[in-house]
């Protein structure tokens, strides 16, 4: 049948794997280095990976193709678990395709006795996926993946002083910034993107930066960073799959957990524990606990 299917362009493709977790359908892998689309039958051409190839290489192009089959895909997301699933039939709500999404509802009913996982918890994720979620699905602006590096400023005489911005503007009374990619947040971060590949990574809860002066200049100068909050932020298990992901995929090479002395921001290191426990790789992980006056509690690799 003529139907529309993703196109890749190899001489475009870099490699960097963005566009693989945005493919909830599991249509495309790494393969000698470059994205391929690997089945037919599994892309549904509605193309949410377009938006997460940094080179353009990802089309949509109108052929021949096999016809798409749901509960294909639907036993393979099973297999990679509660949050993919989720993902995948949001998507399908998302751009109104109501006939494959009732096809992947029956396929979790007719099999619920076989998951393991709990299919009306599925169903509640996926019918109040909140903002955040539906935003990142087809490809928000401000989840737009760039790496930079830390540029370097002297500051004016007087600059200080006068509180005054110099040169780039990355450099403010004295302190020169020293985040190294974009976005940051953890609903927003790929963990697959090129910058967290073997780096060194910095996972610190939201008032962290606020409350710790040398925040950029000591912890964050060198590595890659990703903020959470574990007690305000919602679909918390998506970070631990997130975390998981880090360790086995980007294979960082360290993780250090920052959180404020405050007793919700423990299950920080907890989504962290439950991560590693999980992960194939093994990881040093440091934790710093930081007081609400901005000095260091207690650090330790754990």
């Amino acid at each position: 049948m003529i139907r529309e299917v993703v196109k890749i362009d190899e001489e475009l493709c870099d490699g960097c794997a963005q566009c693989i977790p945005n493919c909830h359908e599991g249509a495309l892998q790494m393969i000698d280095g470059k994205a391929r689309l690997i089945s037919d039958l599994m892309c549904d051409g509605l193309g949410a990976c377009l938006g997460h190839c940094p080179q353009d290489a990802i089309t949509i192009e109108k052929r021949e193709a096999e016809p798409y089959d749901e509960t294909k895909v639907m036993e393979i997301m099973v297999e990679k678990g509660e949050n993919t699933v989720v993902a995948h039939l949001q998507h399908l709500k998302e751009h109104n395709e109501t006939e494959f999404l009732k096809e992947g509802v029956q396929y979790l009913k007719d099999h619920e006795n076989e998951l393991e996982f709990n299919v009306n918890k599925v169903m509640s994720k996926v019918h109040n996926a909140n903002v955040e979620q539906e935003q990142l699905a087809c490809g928000c602006a401000g989840s737009e993946a760039r790496s930079f590096n830390p540029k370097s400023a002297a500051v004016q005489p007087g600059a200080v002083a006068a509180g005054a911005l110099t040169l780039d503007n990355r450099v403010l009374g004295g302190q020169q910034s020293e985040l190294r990619q974009w976005p940051v947040q953890m609903h927003l971060i790929n963990p697959t993107a090129s910058y967290f590949q073997q780096a060194d990574v910095v996972l610190a809860a939201d008032c962290v930066a606020f409350s710790l002066g040398d925040f950029h200049s000591k912890w964050l100068r060198g590595k890659n960073l990703a903020i959470a909050c574990p007690k305000l932020d919602s679909g918390l298990e998506s970070y631990v799959s997130k975390i998981k992901s880090l360790i086995d995929d980007a294979k960082i090479n360290t993780l250090t957990v920052m959180m404020m002395q405050v007793p919700c921001c423990g299950g920080l290191l907890q989504m962290v524990k439950a991560a590693t426990g999980h992960a194939e790789r093994k990881v040093p992980v440091k934790s710093v606990i930081v007081g609400v006056e901005g000095e260091i509690l207690e650090e330790e690799w754990v």
